[in-house]
């Protein structure tokens, strides 16, 4: 450890596990759902006795995937209030103290890091918000991707039960009129078409958020010289000692 400098603890192991974890099924969930919206590489499987199954496959995938997201969002939700080595919750109530270092994040980015009137040694008002932000995309994307998954069982019926598609129409339905005042549709009534149009757009979102995410971890490092890119390997940073 460089002299004059600490270590802090920003990240547990699981933390890690889970920032890995959401980032390759991130990518698994894009090239899927690039296919499955146009088949891009259904020319270059030459065997037509294999060709047929491929968008069977990259559904089949894109659906596991939805899976452990909801699985990771949950578990996600339930530590932002119980986790007991931090509760980001605290970060994004809007009292005068957050507003205020939300500002100052800011003109530090803007200003490059000329300006540093808060506290980077944990997270901050703004990187909390960021990623709350986030989490609310790949929870729109969820949903919506669950009402489109529930509107091709147009039966009803389901291998493991009536129950499963009953109450996948309940808890996303609501994402169809939603959807259909986010996208403005000229339609009067709601169409399943809007939700998958806000569900792709939302991925494009995603992947804007992720480039920025990615620009600025490498910005931190380089700027405050703190270690911040290091924190999803090792779990830590080091900060100057007051």
């Amino acid at each position: 450890m460089k002299a004059g400098y600490k270590q802090v603890k920003r990240m547990t192991t699981y933390m890690r596990l889970n920032h890995w974890v959401v980032a390759f099924s991130m990518i698994g969930a894009i090239v899927t759902g690039l296919y499955i919206g146009h088949p891009y590489y259904q020319s270059f499987i030459a065997d037509p006795a294999v060709g047929k199954y491929v968008m069977a496959w990259n559904r089949w995938v894109h659906f596991m995937i939805a899976i452990i997201f909801d699985v990771s969002s949950i578990v996600i939700a339930y530590m932002y209030f119980f986790s007991r080595f931090e509760k980001p919750y605290k970060k994004i109530i809007p009292n005068a103290q957050n507003i205020k270092e939300f500002v100052e994040v800011i003109i530090n980015l803007v200003t490059l890091n000329r300006r540093k009137n808060f506290d980077s040694t944990h997270a901050d008002s703004f990187n909390t918000v960021f990623f709350l932000v986030f989490h609310l995309m790949l929870a729109w994307m969820l949903l919506t991707g669950l009402q489109l998954y529930v509107h091709g069982l147009a039966s009803g019926l389901s291998s493991i039960g009536n129950w499963w598609p009953w109450m996948l129409h309940v808890a996303t339905d609501w994402t169809i009129p939603v959807s259909n005042m986010l996208i403005g549709s000229a339609s009067p009534t709601a169409c399943i078409m809007d939700v998958r149009i806000s569900h792709h757009i939302t991925m494009w979102w995603i992947i804007a958020w992720i480039m920025f995410h990615v620009y600025y971890q490498v910005w931190r490092t380089i700027f405050w010289k703190e270690g911040d890119i290091g924190i999803v390997v090792s779990g830590s940073k080091f900060v100057k000692e007051d």
